[in-house]
């Protein structure tokens, strides 16, 4: 088991837009390591989702994965799976609010509205491609993963500035960032 450290929100490289990962790429063995490095490190956090950004890998990688997650209780379970290339399109203007954490903004959660049917398209690690839609918690997770890996964060999506729990997530984040420095 290799867990990596994962970064946190203050460093800029969870600030910047990762590049497609090759089918060359995908067939090295350094590659093959960072996948299982990524799903020790996320089970290690007890996360949903990794993105490679958050081990400080610009590269277009997620891993998700979760059954009976503590941090979430009550959700669903989340397959194993391996996302690269992904690329998002919501379906519907409708949207679904969550309570959503990162494992880059620990302790902390935010109220974040997405899409609540989404198409998304992506490889896997063998090079298949795929072409699926999703709804529900998934595509909360998806989406959510898939945003560091165009620099965005969830706090980036938070709507309602204002309320109390708002304001204090907010405080909390910014002496993050300090302490982070």
């Amino acid at each position: 088991m290799s867990v990596r450290k994962i970064l946190r929100m203050g460093d800029p490289i969870l600030r910047k837009i990762s590049e497609p990962i090759t089918e060359d790429e995908i067939q090295t063995k350094e590659f093959k390591k960072l996948i299982r490095d990524m799903f020790d490190t996320m089970r290690h956090a007890e996360g949903v989702g990794l993105a490679a950004p958050q081990i400080g890998i610009l590269k277009q990688i997620v891993v998700v994965g979760s059954e009976d997650n503590e941090r979430y209780p009550g959700t669903p379970d989340v397959p194993e799976r391996i996302i690269l290339n992904p690329i998002i399109t919501p379906l519907t203007k409708d949207t679904s609010g969550f309570w959503e954490g990162c494992l880059s903004v620990p302790g902390m959660r935010g109220y974040v509205e997405r899409p609540n049917r989404i198409r998304m398209q992506w490889m896997d690690e063998k090079g298949n491609q795929f072409d699926e839609t999703i709804d529900g918690y998934k595509a909360i997770v998806y989406q959510h993963e898939c945003d560091h890996l165009q620099g965005i964060l969830y706090v980036d999506r938070l709507k309602d500035t204002k309320s109390r729990s708002q304001n204090y997530l907010l405080k909390k984040l910014k002496t993050i960032i300090v302490l982070a420095r």
